[in-house]
């Protein structure tokens, strides 16, 4: 049995979420919020801070933990952290080292109520963030 860690990065900047299109060259392309796996000797939110930068070009400071996803994947265990973040600066730049981030958007909630998700099981949990953060500021 192996364990694998990652973390996920929720970050909105005027009411939309970063997200990217991502997918292997012959693949079909699919999006996900900017996320990827622990490396030996990071923290969680370090992770997740080093997961935006390499996937977007933006800087993030990790806030909260939102959510944990658990998972299981053949004999790897799967463990998904969600992070609140918030854009400090950078500019949106494909610099992936994998190679498999295609696009760079940030994501109005109708428009993420349309689009092809890495993760369908995220669809709730990504438009309920947006909808509280967005019902926040009108407050």
């Amino acid at each position: 049995m192996y364990d694998w860690k990652g973390a996920s990065a929720l970050c909105m900047n005027e009411g939309r979420l970063l997200m990217v299109l991502q997918g292997k060259e012959k693949e079909e392309k699919r999006w996900s919020v900017p996320s990827g796996g622990l490396e030996k000797g990071e923290t969680l939110m370090e992770c997740c801070r080093r997961e935006v930068w390499e996937e977007t070009g933006y800087e993030v400071e990790v806030g909260k933990h939102l959510y944990t996803k658990w998972g299981n994947e053949g004999n790897i265990t799967t463990q998904i952290h969600y992070y609140e973040a918030r854009l400090i600066g950078g500019a949106a730049t494909l610099q992936d080292p994998d190679q498999l981030i295609h696009k760079i958007e940030w994501i109005t909630l109708s428009e993420l109520k349309k689009l092809p998700l890495c993760f369908p099981e995220d669809e709730s949990i990504l438009e309920a963030y947006m909808s509280h953060k967005q019902n926040a500021l009108s407050s």
